[in-house]
């Protein structure tokens, strides 16, 4: 009796043959699809450098590098020319913290974060609410607001200091509708300066903060709105209630931006003031100061350590905000939890309370 030989697959059921073909497969190099897998990964990489590197390039060398020089140049009483030689160590920032100049700037920019915040806020929410609605010759409105911002702040500082001196358009005006006793030295008086200062600068920022927060209540769903006017409510408790908490992440990127902007405000008060009027008339910043005392003294090693102070001051402010303030708009951000928390249980006790 002959015995056949039969294949192991053969012999085998349709199944188990199967999966020993599949094992076999698995088991089977994946030489070429491994260099391809490693040649993609290289390919990413390289167009991920090739797209960040340039900005990263920008950014080491004119924000990073600067810091790390004008820390540097702190450290020296050097005059600006040749090679820093005579090292003081921490008395330039040492005399920086017991200089009562600079702890007076210090004080003016302070006042101008809070009263920017206080001036500009609630002005800009109002004229937003107000542009939002139909209105005849609406886009005419919304560019005379906003062409302030846009102008130079050399023409913007010039033009207002003359109408602001004591001959100048402003008195002129108050004289010819027979107002004269209320003729200020507007720019000189230091009771008066730092209010004329801050008119200034709600009138030249105010269009920017319009403008964003035109953005933000573009981006409010109308049906929440409407249905809270169904249930009867009115139109201030819609704002307050609806409007205002959906309106609280573009009202804190505001706020961010005009703390930064007022820690580090210059130029209107340079060219309006000057800088030994500025002192004087009680609107001196710490930029104004670090100009004063470090270029125009001759003193650069002075001037890079008042650089350092204040980017050290304004480097703080920005992470306590985004630490206290920003937390819950970045963790949305980064999570992808965009779910409006607050604001829907406000609607829901609105309409709650409504309808009891």
């Amino acid at each position: 009796m002959t015995i056949r030989e039969t294949p192991l697959v053969e012999a085998l059921p349709l199944t188990a043959s199967k999966s020993l073909e599949g094992d076999a497969v698995a088991a089977s190099p994946s030489g070429p699809k491994r260099v391809g897998a490693k040649r993609g990964s290289w390919r990413t990489r390289l167009e991920i450098a090739a797209l960040v590197g340039p900005a990263l390039v920008v950014f080491l060398a004119f924000v990073i590098f600067p810091v790390v020089m004008a820390a540097y140049y702190g450290f020296f009483s050097w005059q600006g020319f040749g090679a820093p030689t005579d090292f003081v160590g921490f008395r330039n920032y040492i005399t920086i913290l017991e200089d009562s100049a600079f702890l007076e700037a210090l004080s003016h920019n302070a006042i101008i974060v809070v009263l920017s915040l206080v001036l500009q806020g609630p002005a800009a929410i109002l004229l937003a609410l107000l542009l939002n609605q139909k209105l005849r010759g609406q886009s005419v409105i919304r560019v005379l607001i906003f062409v302030p911002y846009v102008i130079s702040e050399v023409v913007v500082g010039t033009g207002w200091g003359l109408m602001l001196q004591t001959s100048g358009a402003v008195n002129g005006f108050l004289e010819n509708i027979g107002l004269g006793a209320l003729q200020q030295d507007w720019l000189a008086n230091p009771d008066i300066a730092i209010w004329t200062l801050m008119l200034i600068i709600t009138w030249k920022y105010i269009g920017f903060a319009v403008i964003l927060f035109l953005a933000g209540l573009q981006g409010i769903p109308h049906e929440l709105t409407e249905a809270a006017q169904l249930d009867g409510a009115s139109y201030w408790q819609v704002q307050r209630t609806i409007t205002l908490p959906l309106l609280a992440p573009t009202l804190r990127i505001w706020a961010f931006l005009s703390i930064i902007g007022a820690l580090q405000l210059f130029d209107l008060v340079y060219i309006i003031w000057g800088q030994y009027v500025a002192s004087t008339a009680g609107t001196s910043t710490m930029a104004t100061y670090m100009v004063a005392n470090g270029r125009n003294a001759g003193s650069y090693g002075y001037g890079n350590a008042v650089a350092v102070v204040l980017f050290v001051i304004s480097l703080v402010v920005a992470l306590l905000y985004q630490r206290f303030v920003l937390r819950r708009d970045t963790e949305g951000a980064i999570t992808g939890d965009r779910t409006p928390r607050r604001s829907g249980s406000l609607a829901a006790s609105l309409f709650g309370r409504r309808g009891r």
